[in-house]
């Protein structure tokens, strides 16, 4: 079977991109493996005794997004496309593509939003970085 990593960071655009992926994976009869990179500093917070962490946060973050993670996942399959997910925290390229080859995938489907220059410059693009790390084909979908 057909191998799709899809990466979602729950953010406006998610819904769209789920829905481009599913019909790519209908058309191809792929498998879509979600994946969703927390960051690793979750929890952590500054304050006047500087770094503080804060373990109920983490705790309740990553136990929303599973729940996020497992809605899509239902909703995926509901659709007659086979689904699995998995929720890391740490370097969103790094998990992404060490996901992709534990997989064997043969897609890499991401989002791109469209946009470039002093953009790109300052906060980077993971889209960007992964269409240029990615030993695997990366379909990028337009999400504007």
């Amino acid at each position: 079977m057909v191998q799709i990593i899809l990466p979602v960071d729950f953010g406006e655009s998610t819904e769209k991109l789920v829905n481009d992926a599913v019909k790519f994976a209908q058309q191809i009869q792929g498998k879509i493996c979600l994946i969703h990179v927390a960051p690793s500093d979750i929890g952590f917070a500054i304050g006047d005794m500087g770094f503080q962490y804060f373990p109920e946060v983490e705790e309740n973050e990553i136990k929303e997004e599973l729940m996020q993670l497992n809605k899509l996942e239902q909703r995926i399959i509901a659709q007659g496309v086979d689904c699995e997910h998995l929720l890391k925290q740490g370097v969103a390229g790094d998990i992404i593509l060490d996901y992709a080859a534990e997989k064997k995938a043969d897609y890499l489907v991401m989002g791109s939003h469209g946009r470039s220059g002093i953009y790109d410059v300052f906060v980077g693009s993971l889209t960007k970085e992964l269409t240029r790390r990615s030993t695997i084909p990366v379909l990028v979908l337009p999400m504007h």
